[in-house]
């Protein structure tokens, strides 16, 4: 079986560096490198003991020749990564060194490991659990310190311990009710019944303290997606690149310079921010920028916010109307921009939309840009992002954590029916699998398997 093969893969970037890590898990990992490797006066790498490195020479298995010198470290099973015997090959970094160490290593029997497969094997063999598991990649994607943070949290296993105690509590409940279903003679359900809706409320307040927290969570984890529209010549690009702190887009009087969507990574006091700038909302002939216009109009409907430009110099226009009914439904900031030129734009007309979020800006002069960031914060952090806060970052943990929601609700209705009583222990077995899937306890293999499919190979 696949599981029980010796897998290898590179584990760093696959380009010119200072070293390279070619990491080697399984049983046949000590077997196989002794093959391949020559140590300082010619010492056998088979007595290296765990968590300890070994100085030497990767040579061809076949002709003998040295391919490139190298440091090796072995850790041994149980305590090793992947709880298997794993050995790391540091060499030089570049591509021609390091495949060519792991042609070598296929040589001798081992094989390439899948994507993410150093990490399923560290959560198949009780290493880790699921969700410490998908932290790691998280940490690897991490945009700012704090979702970096967010990461490292739920990777030594937070999260993990606070749906433990959540499937606890759930699990006494549910042992509760069966023990009185099963013993009906003592006409216990009307007790057990109140009980145990008092104990459900309050698990319920604490699975919707960590639903609210998804929000925030995913922002953290995947970047608030934030669109600046407006009509052509406004000012969208000079705002990317005044947020940015450089030139990305480029600048121009001409209409429609910008016919494609330009997205870049921006940190706020740790929040990231994937800014997308977009071309201009307008009629056009040009197929090019029409192609554009569509583009924008699906980044608006992705987008969790939408920083609207406005031209204050000139007075509001049909095109300016169009696009502010096309997000009033969405979260909006608007910005009055070139207020330094004039400003000839009624703002009565704006008055039906939400007045706090209405900033009256200069890209030029960089007027209203801190308040901007200000208000980016208040919309969805409540002008706040604590450091130590568990937060659900994974929307699949959210999914979960929904559903168990659902049948802990299902199941207080049951309750309130003494007759349906041995209902309600139903709804609860399924709460309790439910959040089972976020620690992987009661996931289904092949759903595990596309979890893993998403990791890049070494990792």
């Amino acid at each position: 079986m696949k599981e029980f093969d010796t897998i290898a893969a590179i584990s760093t970037g696959l380009s010119e560096g200072g070293i390279s890590i070619i990491r080697i898990s399984g049983d046949d990992s000590i077997n196989i490198i002794s093959n391949i490797f020559i140590g300082k006066n010619d010492r056998s790498i088979k007595d290296i003991k765990s968590y300890t490195m070994r100085y030497g020479h990767i040579i061809s298995g076949s002709t003998k020749e040295i391919i490139d010198e190298v440091i090796v470290s072995f850790m041994k099973c149980p305590k090793s990564f992947t709880g298997e015997d794993t050995i790391e090959i540091n060499c030089h970094g570049g591509l021609i060194p390091s495949n060519r160490i792991l042609q070598e290593i296929f040589m001798q029997g081992a094989r390439i490991a899948e994507p993410g497969e150093f990490t399923k094997r560290a959560f198949l063999n009780g290493r880790i659990d699921l969700s410490q598991a998908e932290a790691v990649i998280d940490i690897i994607r991490s945009k700012t310190e704090l979702s970096m943070k967010a990461a490292i949290m739920q990777s030594e296993g937070k999260v993990s311990k606070e749906i433990k105690k959540l499937r606890q509590r759930l699990l006494e409940i549910i042992a509760h009710i069966e023990a009185t279903v099963d013993f009906p003679e003592d006409d216990l359900e009307e007790v057990t019944s109140i009980e145990a809706e008092k104990k459900l409320s309050k698990l319920l307040i604490d699975i919707e303290k960590l639903i609210s927290s998804a929000d925030e969570g995913k922002i953290l984890r995947d970047g608030l997606s934030t669109v600046i529209v407006g009509k052509p010549n406004v000012g969208k690009s000079s705002l990317l690149n005044a947020l940015l702190s450089e030139n990305r887009s480029i600048v121009t009087e001409v209409p429609g310079t910008t016919r494609d969507v330009i997205e870049e990574y921006l940190n706020i006091d740790g929040i990231p921010i994937k800014l997308v700038d977009t071309a201009g909302i307008r009629e056009t002939t040009d197929i090019v920028e029409k192609i554009g216009v569509e583009k924008t109009k699906e980044k608006i409907a992705e987008a969790d916010l939408i920083i609207l430009m406005l031209d204050s110099s000139n007075i509001l226009t049909d095109e300016d109307r169009e696009i502010i009914n096309y997000i009033k439904d969405k979260k909006y900031i608007i910005l009055l921009n070139k207020s330094d030129i004039g400003r000839d734009l009624n703002k009565d007309e704006l008055l039906y939309l939400n007045t706090v979020n209405i900033i009256e800006t200069s890209i030029v002069s960089g007027s209203g840009i801190l308040e901007l960031k200000a208000i980016i914060k208040e919309l969805f952090f409540k002008g706040e992002i604590k450091n130590n806060e568990l937060l659900i970052t994974n929307s699949r943990h959210k999914e979960a954590l929904i559903r168990a929601k659902a049948s802990i609700e299902a199941s207080i209705v049951a309750l309130s029916n003494t007759f349906a009583i041995d209902l309600a222990s139903i709804d609860l077995r399924n709460a309790w699998s439910y959040l089972g899937e976020i620690s992987g306890e009661t996931l289904e293999e092949d759903i595990i398997d596309k979890i893993f499919k998403e990791f890049c190979i070494g990792k």
